[in-house]
């Protein structure tokens, strides 16, 4: 099943689509396509939820094996600042191209859109450098779990991982304990993945019964013009790993983890795909002390997809309602998307949310948030698969650049 799980995923995505756009094609009644659309809504969360209950023990599992078995305390220094130079150089590329795609097919010009006395209601926090510092910090290991929240989580695993050879035969037997939890959670993540194809055409079909094929047309030179910039991120991600590790193994990195990057995008959840990205990346060859270590900072500072998504959708606003930017302002817009999409990253709808949280900074209606609001979840599958193929990738070449690691191996899987 797990060799057919791809094809099923595929063929899930074309038969919501068939689903979602007949339902909105010859149902008239409102509410039932309301409750139509709840069905499949119930189901996708479901899913989801089954999903995000192994997240926490996961990625906590996968560190603390990972770390504690590396013999060497600077190895964790050496992989982790490795990560975060490619994380920001990769994050300042997607946004280098998403500017020079929206400048360049300038979707919003001549929309001349005038902004609604009604606030659009999205609010997102202004961001703190230091409550964002002290929040990487757990007061509760137990409530960070439970949230799911990554980054507290990696800060705990990696102080207990490099405690752990330190504390003799108990840290022997604490990792012992990881190694089985992580195996416990991955098998727990096969019995969920069988449930992916139903998840997967209940998200499509629930976003094309709400909203048919029409929005998708009303917006096409906004959702075209992005495409194109994940085009592009796409050839720059794949030539850069192609370089470093070679474009016979870069073309088995990608065959290898197309099930986990569908399910990201029909799902719009890196969280539905980080059990099945984890395992696929072992497979190829990856430690699960690079892959395990990589993965969470990843999903936290790599989210190269999104970067590229909110410069393009902030300077969009900036066309559609005629508010010019100057140089220094670009500049500036740039600097702070940067650093305000570390801040809400945990957010739903984090990408949306960013992109609310920098607008007023350059007089730019919130009505415009709304605007792109309405197409945000075909954007969202975009930008999610970008983010989970991008960390495979840097995983994959951490592992490579790391001295007496395993050789990674080009199998087609």
């Amino acid at each position: 099943m797990r060799k057919n799980l791809t094809w099923q995923i595929v063929a899930a995505c074309l038969l919501g689509a068939i689903f979602g756009l007949a339902c909105h094609a010859l149902i008239t009644d409102a509410a039932h396509i309301a409750t139509i659309a709840a069905i499949c809504d119930f189901t996708t969360s479901f899913f989801l939820r089954s999903i995000k209950m192994l997240i926490a023990p996961l990625v906590f599992a996968s560190l603390l094996s990972g770390i504690g078995r590396m013999e060497e305390t600077e190895a964790v220094g050496r992989i982790a600042l490795r990560a975060m130079a490619w994380f920001v150089i990769a994050a300042f590329v997607a946004m280098a191209i998403g500017f020079a795609v929206v400048e360049w097919v300038a979707p919003g010009n001549g929309l001349h859109l005038r902004a609604s006395a009604a606030a659009s209601g999205m609010k997102a926090p202004p961001f703190d450098a230091a409550a964002f510092l002290l929040n990487i910090v757990p007061t509760s290991i137990a409530d960070v779990m439970a949230r799911n929240d990554v980054l507290p989580i990696v800060f705990f695993a990696i102080v207990a991982g490099l405690a752990l050879p330190r504390i003799g035969q108990t840290g022997a037997d604490v990792l012992r304990l990881a190694d089985g939890i992580l195996r416990l959670m991955l098998q727990m993540a096969g019995f969920v993945m069988r449930f992916a194809p139903l998840a997967v055409f209940a998200a499509v079909a629930t976003a094309l019964t709400r909203y048919g094929a029409g929005v998708i047309a009303t917006y096409a030179s906004f959702i075209g013009g992005y495409y194109l910039a994940l085009a592009l991120l796409w050839v720059v991600m794949i030539a850069a790993g192609g370089m470093l590790l070679g474009a016979r193994t870069q073309r088995a990195l990608l065959v290898q983890v197309r099930q986990p990057a569908l399910i990201a995008l029909a799902t719009t959840s890196s969280e539905a795909a980080y059990p099945s990205l984890l395992q696929k990346l072992e497979a190829f060859g990856v430690p699960n002390r690079i892959a395990g270590f990589v993965l969470p900072l990843g999903y936290a500072f790599n989210l190269v997809g999104s970067m590229c998504y909110c410069t393009f959708a902030v300077l969009f606003i900036a066309q559609a309602y005629d508010v010019p930017l100057t140089s220094a302002q670009i500049a500036q817009l740039l600097l702070m998307l940067f650093v305000t999409s570390k801040g809400i990253a945990n957010m739903p709808r984090a990408s949306i949310m960013v992109v609310a949280a920098t607008a007023p900074y350059f007089s730019l209606p919130e009505a415009g948030v709304v605007f792109v609001l309405a197409i945000d979840h075909f954007l969202d599958m975009g930008r999610t698969a970008t983010n989970v193929v991008a960390n495979a990738i840097v995983a994959a070449c951490v592992a490579k650049w790391e001295p007496r690691e395993m050789r990674l191996t080009p199998i087609i899987a």
